[in-house]
């Protein structure tokens, strides 16, 4: 897990934009210049603590790259490169493969990467794993392609006011276009070949999943790895399940430092702890944060079953109404690309709590919507007299002048075209937009605001190969997601309780902003980014009755945002401007 950055095309140096991502890599800082490029790399070291330095050259290529490709210890003896490495990192590989393949050696990877390739037949790659777990950014125009891991580091253009309307209505933005006029996404799955430091042309596809099944090898959608169809019978499918997600957890554990996870007490996270504990002889490490509001919901109480059942090191931490002042704007900086999602916060705690102790840490994302455990999927399978209605995001925004309608349709054109049973087409919307653009940036800024890896098993291209062939039956059934898993949880730890009542998980930011509602509310309403984007008395509205009080958050979020990315402040004088004392 690192920083990266570079500008193609152009003889500009690169150490300016890498300087800014100082936080991703606390272990140093390279740079390198070539003919027509400049690359930066900030490390925080993983695999090969001392030999694993980027820039790495072999093979008549050069390659940086953030993440970690976790099939190079198979892909060294498949294609017999032991004799030919000069190092043990994960990526070195790549460029030897890259050599005797060119292009079509990326579909080989198995891992959560984003990198430039500058190959030994001059040809230069930019390209990112499958779902989006790592974050790549762009901008192309006469001074050449520049790129980052974060939009800090690039020569940004003003807001786009129709990406903020997105994020007040979904709590992120869509698509390729940031927030940021002129700044890109690359989008997951893409690979893209850099040509006169302009032109940017996909050969082999890329983007996010359009389809809910089948495809080639060669497909950069997530739900169309290769892999066989699931065998038949219920016996038979969870010990398939079991050894897929076994074989994940076992290479996602694949790390020269200490690594742990992140256990909530959910179905996802108690998985991965099951599988973890399985395969350590000692205690595995794994961190629970819940609420000090009575009110608040957690599952703090499950998680320590689970811990005690796995013998877990297991260790707790509380989010204070303090915490909460105090991460606000910390959250705000860290997620330069915006995301509103409030799960921000208690992820921020946690990271605090494992630093020192884990370097990596493993989580959950992914589980749900490779396995279909979210509700809004069983709502969209009832017909419409049962309550059903499509799984689509639900937007009420009184502070837009359209309530978040244009962001909806926005949503449906991103998402319009997806082929599958309705389960699947569901998933794979998801797949499209709420998972890279919400969970995994959440995930990648605030592990990396305070140098930390986030690696997610779920997020597999065997475990995606795996759920995706299964028939809906083994994902929903009745009044339960996430069906298989759950089967498969039942006996690999009981102690899970997987059929159970689920808590869920609530952080209480409404209680947390109602004493200071009447202050705040006149002053976001005066910052400029609310002002263009909102009506000014609706957002005075809403810090003024409690009926609206669960839209104070996305707005205080964004106020602080804009007072940091848009207008230069730090995170504690951003939210000085905004309180009252």
């Amino acid at each position: 897990m690192c920083g990266i950055a570079g500008v193609l095309g152009n003889e500009a140096s690169a150490a300016p934009l890498i300087a800014t991502l100082a936080h991703r890599g606390p272990d140093g800082v390279r740079t390198e210049d070539g003919r027509g490029w400049s690359i930066g790399h900030a490390r925080l070291s993983i695999i090969d603590l001392e030999g694993g330095w980027q820039p790495l050259h072999a093979a008549g290529g050069t390659v940086i790259g953030n993440g970690e490709i976790y099939n190079y210890v198979e892909l060294t003896e498949q294609f017999g490169l032991k004799d030919k490495l000069s190092t043990g990192s994960d990526f070195e590989p790549l460029l030897h493969l890259y050599a005797l393949e060119g292009p079509k050696a990326f579909a080989r990877l198995r891992g959560m990467y984003a990198f430039c390739l500058i190959g030994g037949d001059g040809r230069t790659w930019l390209v990112r794993d499958r779902f989006g777990i790592k974050p790549l950014y762009y901008t192309a125009g006469s001074d050449g392609v520049r790129f980052a891991s974060e939009p800090r580091a690039l020569a940004r253009g003003p807001m786009v006011p129709e990406r903020a309307q997105e994020l007040l209505a979904l709590n992120y933005t869509l698509g390729e276009e940031t927030i940021f006029a002129g700044v890109k996404r690359l989008a997951p799955g893409a690979v893209v070949e850099v040509k006169d430091g302009r032109a940017l042309s996909s050969p082999l596809g890329g983007g996010g999943p359009r389809s809910g099944g089948g495809g080639s090898a060669d497909s950069a959608s997530p739900l169309r790895p290769p892999g066989s169809p699931p065998p038949k019978g219920e016996d038979l499918l969870i010990q398939t399940l079991d050894a897929v997600l076994e074989n994940s957890v076992s290479v996602h554990q694949r790390s020269d430092v200490p690594y742990g996870l992140f256990l909530s007490g959910g179905i996802d996270s108690t998985a991965i702890a099951t599988l973890m504990s399985r395969l350590n002889a000692r205690p595995v490490t794994a961190f629970t944060c819940g609420f000090d509001v009575a009110e608040a919901r957690d599952e703090r109480a499950q998680a320590e079953k689970v811990a005690r059942a796995l013998n877990l090191d297991w260790r707790e931490t509380t989010f204070t109404e303090d915490d909460f002042w105090r991460l606000a704007p910390q959250a705000a900086w860290a997620l330069d690309d915006p995301t509103s999602d409030y799960a921000v916060l208690p992820t921020l705690k946690l990271t605090e709590a494992a630093k020192g102790t884990l370097t990596v840490v493993l989580s959950g994302e992914g589980g749900d919507e490779l396995f279909a455990g979210y509700g809004r999927y069983r709502r969209a399978l009832r017909p419409r007299w049962l309550g059903g209605r499509a799984a689509e995001p639900q937007v009420d925004v009184p502070m837009l002048a359209d309530g978040g309608a244009g962001a909806l349709m926005r949503w449906r054109a991103a998402t319009a075209g997806i082929e599958g049973s309705l389960l699947k087409r569901s998933q794979a919307a998801d797949i499209a937009t709420w998972l890279p653009h919400d969970l995994l940036l959440k995930l990648d800024r605030c592990l990396m605001a305070v140098g930390l890896e986030g690696r997610t098993p779920f997020l597999d291209p065997e475990v995606a190969a795996f759920a995706d062939a299964l028939p809906d039956r083994m994902k929903v059934r009745g009044r339960y997601g996430k069906w298989i898993l759950r089967k498969w949880l039942e006996r690999a730890c009981p102690a899970a309780d997987p059929w159970g009542k689920k808590k869920g998980f609530t952080v209480p930011v409404a209680a947390w902003i109602a004493p200071r509602a009447a202050g705040l509310g006149p002053r976001l309403a005066a910052l400029p980014a609310i002002a263009r984007v909102c009506d000014v008395e609706a957002v005075r509205a809403v810090f003024a009755d409690e009926a609206h009080a669960s839209k104070r958050w996305p707005l205080l979020f964004f106020g602080l945002w804009s007072l940091i990315h848009l207008e230069g402040l730090q995170p504690g004088d951003a939210l000085k401007t905004l309180l009252d004392d």
